[in-house]
C-alpha cells in the first residue's frame, strides 16, 4: 500500500469483486512525496509521519517477513522446512495483509459511493479456525519459547514479532484518528497468535524453553 506507483483512484474505487487487477502499477517514482506527504486511498493528503502510515508500513514489513519464512522453508524441505498446509495458510495471510493495508490507508466514512475493501469479522473467524486447527496437536506449554530453531521456524518468530508491532502501531492510529477500522487491529492480534502456534507446529516439539534466571 506504500508503493507510490499504485493508482490510488483505482484503490479508492476497489471493491471485494475487483480481484483480477486490483491496482495499476505504472511509473514507480512520482516525486509527489518529496514534500513529506503522501496520498491516502481516498485521495486526501497526509504527513508521512501520520500514525496511520506507520501502521500499514508495519503491515507491509510483516508481509515481507512472512514471505522470507516461506522462501526459507522452501529451501529446507522436510523436517526443517514448512509443511504444505502451513504454506497454504501463510500465502492466504499474505494476500489478506494487503487487504489490511488497503483498509488502513483508506479512512472510514459513512455511506461511501464506492465501498472500499475492509477487514471483516470473517477474516478474524478464519484466523481463529486456523489457530484451533494447528494447536489441537500441540502439547501444553510449561514455559515461554525462546525464538529460534530451524531457519523457517526462526523466521516465523521474526514475522510474529513484526505483526505484534503492526498491531501496536494500528492501535496508535486508532487513538489518533476516528476513521480507522478497529477490526484491522483485531486481525493483527489474532495473526500474531496464529504465527506463534505455527512456530510451535513447525518445530514439532524441538523447541527450547525459557529457564528463569538465565540458567541453561
Amino acid at each position: 500500500m506504500s508503493d507510490p506507483g499504485v493508482d490510488l483512484v483505482t484503490l479508492n474505487h476497489m471493491t471485494r469483486a475487483d480481484d483480477d487487477k486490483p491496482v495499476v502499477l505504472s511509473k514507480i517514482y512520482t516525486r509527489t512525496g518529496d514534500d513529506g506527504t503522501t496520498t491516502l486511498g481516498d485521495m486526501s493528503r497526509t504527513s508521512k509521519t501520520d500514525p496511520r502510515l506507520a501502521a500499514y508500513a508495519d503491515v507491509e514489513e510483516a508481509n515481507a517477513a512472512i514471505g522470507v519464512a516461506i522462501s526459507v522453508g522452501a529451501a529446507f524441505p522436510g523436517v526443517r522446512g514448512l509443511p504444505d498446509d502451513v504454506v497454504m495458510v501463510l500465502t492466504r495471510v499474505q494476500n489478506e495483509l494487503f487487504d489490511v493495508g488497503a483498509d488502513l490507508c483508506t479512512p472510514v466514512t459513512e455511506n461511501p459511493e464506492f465501498p472500499p475493501l475492509r477487514v471483516e469479522e470473517t477474516y478474524i473467524a478464519w484466523l481463529e479456525e486456523q489457530c484451533d486447527r494447528f494447536n489441537a496437536s500441540l502439547k501444553p506449554l510449561r514455559s515461554f519459547v525462546l525464538p529460534g530453531g530451524a531457519p523457517a521456524t526462526a523466521f516465523l518468530h521474526v514475522a510474529r514479532t513484526v505483526v505484534r508491532r503492526a498491531e501496536r502501531t494500528t492501535w496508535s492510529a486508532l487513538e489518533a484518528h476516528d476513521d480507522v477500522n478497529p477490526l484491522a487491529a483485531k486481525y493483527l492480534n489474532r495473526l500474531s497468535d496464529l504465527l506463534f502456534i505455527l512456530c510451535r507446529f513447525v518445530a514439532a516439539g524441538d523447541e527450547i524453553l525459557w529457564k528463569p534466571g538465565g540458567s541453561v
